[in-house]
Formats: structure tokens, C-alpha cells, sequence
């Protein structure tokens, strides 16, 4: 099932599922009990959202080999995690914001899993019980600040930094599905999720051993080596394979310095 959020003549967003290019919505909760209705709206016609709206957005750091070995001189024991706020997150379609406090403004192409129930200490080989689905994701990243301040809260945490998908897949197979990322056209990152350094149950297993996990939750698996810098009037467009292309442009914020 490819799950979306979508607004359809009323303003008021919901739930809904794709069957080819027609939308349908859904009754209830995906996270617990729900009855899908009939998809007979052209998915042209609907305004689509963030997938989800999580109680929090988990990152890792420095998830793939070539990476690790290249931007430090040893790759991490543990994994390397930060937070995004949910005030991040946008949907395709949407626009990417550079901040005025920005210098430059990077991409950077991940797999997203959705939580799909609670859990605290969760074994790896129980972890996949608590994946809803998977999505196309991007950690935008003000890579100058993140670099003077040393911490990743505000480099990473402006509004719009997080596109998210252009829905939830929850038919797919992340043992080796290729990412890659296109800026107006030109390829700037491809790897395949076999390059991750610490697996998906890993991962799972681990944000849970310090956090409860909370169904709809995002964990974003890392970014694979070519990020760069995204300048206005860029087309950003990060596509996984057996999941569908996350689409945004890029803009200058019209807000002022503070």
C-alpha cells in the first residue's frame, strides 16, 4: 500500500492510499484499525502533505562505508544520532527554504522508515514488527553553520529542512534498493542501501534503547556520499527505487535576518 495525507476539496487533511494514479481515503487510523474506501480521484486533483506527522524525526549520522571512511579516519562503533523537530518536515511538491542565516544549504538523500507501533528496547530481530513503511527523504543541511556551531540542532532544524516522501510505501524491500539524487537534472548522489554501515534492525534496536519509539515516528537511515550545495530556483528530486521520487524546489526565505 502507498499511503498519503492529502487535502481534497474540504481543508481539513486526511489519510488516504494510491492504487496506480488514483487516490482513495481511508477511514480510521493506518496505525491501528482502518478500512481503505475507493480510489476513484485523480491523484492530479489532491493537494499531497507529509505522509506522516511524527512525534519526533530521528537522524544518523554517517551511515554508509564510503562516507565514514572519507570524512573521518575511523568509522563509528555505535550509531551517530541527532534530532530534527517535526516543524521541519514538508511533503513533495513543497518548497525548500534557505534560511537568511545560511551560507550554503546542502541535500542529502535517505531512506526514511516509519514506525508503525510503539516500542522501547526493541530487539533487532523483533524490529520488523514496528515498520509501518519506508519513504524517500531528504536532511537538509545549513553546512556552514553546522560546522560553527559544532552541534546539529539549528543547522538541520529550520522549517522545510525535512521533505518526506512522496508517500509511505509499506510493500518494500530495503535489502538493496538504489537511492540517488538529481539536481535540475544532474545526478549528485547514488548509492544502494546494501552500503549501510549499521542495518535497519540495527538502527531500530538502538534509537530505541535511548527513546520510545511512537507510531509515525521518522528514523532517517543516513545520507550516502555527494552532498551539496543547493542554490534558489534548484530542482530537487531524490528517488529510491520501489518507493517513487520526492520532489522540491528550492527558495530563498522572505523572512529577514534576525
Amino acid at each position: 500500500m502507498r499511503l498519503i495525507r492529502y487535502i481534497y476539496r474540504e481543508p481539513q487533511p486526511r489519510y488516504g492510499w494510491v492504487w496506480e494514479d488514483l487516490v482513495g481515503p481511508i477511514e480510521g487510523s493506518p496505525f491501528g484499525e482502518y478500512r481503505r474506501l475507493e480510489a476513484d480521484v485523480p491523484i492530479e486533483a489532491v493537494q499531497i502533505l507529509a505522509p506522516v506527522t511524527p512525534s519526533k524525526i530521528i537522524c544518523i549520522h554517517q551511515n554508509y562505508t564510503d562516507l565514514a571512511s572519507t570524512e573521518t579516519d575511523h568509522t563509528p562503533e555505535v550509531p551517530i544520532m541527532f534530532l530534527k523537530p517535526p516543524s521541519a518536515m514538508i511533503g513533495t511538491g513543497e518548497t525548500i527554504l534557505i534560511p537568511p542565516q545560511a551560507q550554503q544549504v546542502n541535500h542529502e538523500a535517505e531512506l526514511a522508515i516509519i514506525i508503525g507501533r510503539q516500542g522501547r528496547w526493541i530487539p533487532a530481530e523483533e524490529a520488523g514488527a514496528y515498520i509501518f513503511g519506508y519513504a524517500a527523504a531528504n536532511d537538509i543541511s545549513a553546512r556552514d553553520l553546522q560546522y560553527r556551531d559544532g552541534l546539529f540542532a539549528r543547522s538541520k532544524g529550520f522549517d522545510t529542512f525535512c521533505p518526506l516522501g512522496p508517500w509511505v510505501q509499506t510493500e518494500f524491500d530495503p535489502a538493496d534498493a538504489v537511492i540517488t539524487c538529481h539536481v535540475n537534472g544532474e545526478l549528485r548522489q547514488m548509492a544502494s542501501t546494501h552500503e549501510m554501515l549499521f542495518t535497519i534492525p540495527r538502527l531500530i534496536a538502538f534509537a530505541s534503547s535511548v527513546m520510545t519509539l511512537m507510531p509515525g515516528d521518522v528514523l532517517l537511515t543516513g545520507s550516502p556520499p555527494g552532498s551539496s550545495p543547493l542554490e534558489p530556483g534548484d530542482l530537487v528530486e531524490t528517488t529510491i527505487e520501489g518507493i517513487g521520487v520526492l520532489q522540491n524546489k528550492v527558495e530563498m526565505s522572505s523572512s529577514p535576518a534576525p
